[in-house]
């Protein structure tokens, strides 16, 4: 209960926080999230609706990163590990701690893929003004990956072009 209450408060901000960005006319790019201590930022105009982790449907002979299926509000969604899939290995082992702030994030419907990003806690919104500088993807990037961002804290950002990862071949192909 205390759960669906806080991440209820947590949406109310970030809607709050959007409002008040449009009303001043400057625009959130991202929506900040960490995924297995790696700091992503996700295109807002590519991110869809948040969900609160539940447990997925297990699908048998799939990738190791693919956890499986979930009804989100009536539409059946593939969830994908994002720092497994990244990684390229298997999902990592999380506490009970990290599971209760772990949050699905839904691909924006315009990318016409049913999917869910696991991820193990949501950041926040990211302008431009929240970063000191900006580097382009590490050598030997995913294709996937945009620019990386440094914060005025020294964190590294690493943009995630969701667009662009919903239709890499690996991405979608999810069988073992």
């Amino acid at each position: 209960m205390a759960n669906r209450e806080a991440l209820r408060e947590l949406q109310n901000r970030l809607a709050s926080r959007l409002q008040a960005a449009r009303a001043e006319g400057l625009q959130a790019s991202w929506l900040a999230v960490e995924a297995a201590g790696a700091k992503y930022l996700f295109p807002l105009t590519q991110s869809g609706e948040i969900f609160p982790f539940a447990s997925p449907q297990a699908v048998p002979y799939t990738q190791a990163w693919f956890l499986g299926v979930s009804n989100l509000r009536g539409g059946l969604y593939g969830v994908v590990d994002l720092a497994g899939f990244v990684a390229g290995r298997a999902p990592t082992m999380r506490s009970d701690a990290t599971r209760a702030e772990s949050r699905l994030v839904a691909l924006n419907a315009i990318l016409e893929v049913n999917c869910a990003l696991l991820i193990d806690r949501l950041a926040g919104l990211r302008n431009l003004d929240a970063f000191s500088s900006s580097s382009e993807p590490p050598e030997g990037a995913p294709e996937y990956f945009g620019s990386g961002y440094t914060d005025t804290h020294g964190a590294y950002w690493q943009e995630i072009n969701l667009q662009a990862l919903s239709q890499q071949p690996q991405f979608l192909s999810i069988s073992a």
